[in-house]
């Protein structure tokens, strides 16, 4: 018969991934550069690139071209599209979502490794670990997913006058924080399936074993 601590090792490495595909969701909720705009008006962006991420808008300017200025974007703004503020909220939740997920990882190794107490209930933390690492990798990778989108179909932001934005871009392209993003939702939902499918073999082959002694 299997148990849980035989496999342990492959547990230990999904959750060390999905730690790690915490800490990159967690960067790119915080990176600018989801969105760059390249614009041909240089009179306040002199360098002709604006980065636009979730929760800020910057540029160089030309008044102070070594300080980088910024504009907040609070999910209250009319302004805003509805995937920036779909983003916001997405975000977050991945990374609460994710680091309840570390948590309950952590908890079930501590139980697989050193607790001779409840061991019924390791196979249960590693379970539920697997399924908030699912659910963080889900709705980070939805939010990336549609601003990637809207930027390649080149759809702009409307910025009221006071945060000195062109109207448009005369281009605008995928910044890196999406691709920190891509790579840590993917990273998430493969630590994730890695822990529900070692759960589910090992309940499988348990259950099999079981019904074949008893018959």
């Amino acid at each position: 018969m299997l148990y849980i601590t035989d496999t342990a090792h492959w547990q230990f490495l999904a959750l060390i991934s999905g730690f790690l595909a915490w800490i990159l969701t967690l960067s790119t909720a915080g990176l600018n550069e989801w969105r760059i705009w390249l614009v041909d008006n240089t009179t306040v962006i002199n360098s002709g690139v604006a980065w636009i991420g979730v929760w800020r808008a910057c540029f160089y300017s030309h008044v102070l071209s070594e300080i980088e200025f910024c504009q907040s974007l609070s999910i209250s703004e009319s302004f805003l599209p509805v995937e920036i503020k779909l983003a916001q909220v997405l975000m977050m939740l991945a990374v609460i979502v994710g680091l309840i997920g570390n948590m309950a990882g952590a908890n079930a190794m501590r139980m697989a490794y050193f607790s001779m107490e409840d061991r019924s209930k390791i196979g249960f933390a590693f379970l539920l670990a697997g399924t908030l690492y699912l659910l963080a990798g889900v709705s980070s990778l939805l939010a990336v997913a549609w601003n990637m989108n809207s930027v390649l179909n080149n759809r702009t932001i409307a910025f009221p006058p006071e945060y000195q934005f062109p109207a448009a871009p005369v281009r605008q392209k995928v910044g890196s924080a999406i691709g920190v993003g891509l790579f840590a939702s993917t990273l998430m939902l493969l630590s994730g399936l890695l822990i529900i499918c070692i759960f589910s073999i090992l309940t499988s082959t348990n259950s099999g074993r079981t019904r074949q002694y008893l018959g």
